[in-house]
């Protein structure tokens, strides 16, 4: 494997890590699947040449005969990632949508999207994949294909339009798109060089733009826009209450300045900023007071991301109207404040 680390993208303090798909390469080690694949960084497979086609992250086919004991839990890859189930069946989720795979089913996932492979376990399937990194962090950044890429200039602005403006992870691939899949997952099987790669992933994206062109998908505009990076930051905020949020670090994490950031969070949520953080950790707390007995009022204090005890009892009070002991003590109550605000 060449030296190269694992790409990344930092908001904030926080940095995501690009999937290194440990548990696939495990499992093919167990003998437990199939696998051939090419890839850099931390990905499974033969080492791509360093400096060649370093938008190429990662292609791969796998042939799980039975269902698995491992799954490609949530994470996030720094590319677009399509996918194509030959046969067999898998679950398959991104955000709240889960999916399963069949036979002919193919998936998109925008650059860092979260996403899982499994539910929680991979079924029995012959699928490949591909990632390229097309040099975005945010929803909100230009998409730069690769040079060896042999769409016009603007079927390259075309394809990122249809992929960057629709939500829909998974489709029913065309006849060409299959065989594009096909012709990539034996060029991996027989071992054969670069240049063959990246014919069958040139096909494989021509194919996709004259699909999507022919379905005339409806776009949405908005999605690749600033809201939208604030918007999906903020869907996030909730699992991350811990970490030490302040209104600049917020806007870094999306990119913008305090202003712009507050004024954005202000129209999605109609809350500023900190109210709205401050928000998301009564209600993780409310969830781990119910949840977790045994931890103390300290101890959910911290998970929730509030400095003190003390100050987390204050502000738990004038939100719910009860302390943190009371609310505790009573899980009726505390089950009808989780309903709506706590």
């Amino acid at each position: 494997m060449e030296a190269e680390t694992v790409p990344r993208y930092v908001e904030g303090e926080t940095a995501f890590r690009a999937d290194t798909c440990e548990a696939l390469r495990a499992a093919a080690a167990r003998g437990e699947l199939g696998l051939a694949a090419v890839g850099r960084g931390g990905y499974p497979g033969a080492a791509l040449p360093e400096g060649s086609v370093p938008e190429l992250r990662s292609a791969g086919v796998w042939d799980a005969p039975e269902s698995q004991t491992w799954g490609l839990g949530w994470h996030r890859n720094e590319g677009i990632e399509l996918a194509y189930c030959h046969r067999g069946h898998t679950g398959f989720a991104v955000a709240e949508r889960a999916e399963t795979l069949t036979r002919g089913s193919l998936t998109v996932t925008r650059p860092w999207q979260r996403h899982r492979v499994g539910t929680p376990r991979v079924g029995p399937c012959r699928l490949s994949w591909l990632v390229l990194d097309v040099g975005t962090r945010r929803p909100n950044e230009p998409w730069r294909w690769p040079d060896w890429l042999l769409l016009e200039p603007g079927q390259k602005r075309r394809l990122t339009e249809l992929l960057s403006q629709n939500e829909r992870p998974v489709w029913t691939a065309d006849a060409d798109l299959e065989t594009g899949f096909r012709r990539l997952a034996a060029t991996l099987e027989a071992g054969a060089e670069l240049v063959h790669i990246k014919i069958a992933v040139n096909e494989i994206l021509a194919a996709l733009l004259e699909m999507l062109e022919r379905r005339r998908i409806p776009l949405d505009r908005a999605l690749p826009s600033t809201a939208r990076t604030v918007e999906l930051f903020l869907e996030e905020l909730p699992a991350r209450v811990a970490e030490p949020w302040d209104v600049a670090r917020m806007a870094r994490a999306c990119g913008l300045g305090t202003t712009r950031f507050s004024d954005y969070c202000r129209r999605i949520t109609n809350m500023a900023p900190n109210a709205y953080l401050r928000a998301c950790r009564v209600r993780a707390a409310a969830r781990l007071l119910r949840r977790e007995p045994r931890l103390s009022v300290t101890e959910i204090a911290g998970r929730a991301g509030f400095s003190t005890s003390q100050y987390f009892a204050t502000v738990f009070r004038r939100e719910t109207g009860v302390t943190p002991r009371a609310y505790r003590a009573a899980p009726e109550a505390a089950a009808a404040r989780e309903r709506g605000e706590p």
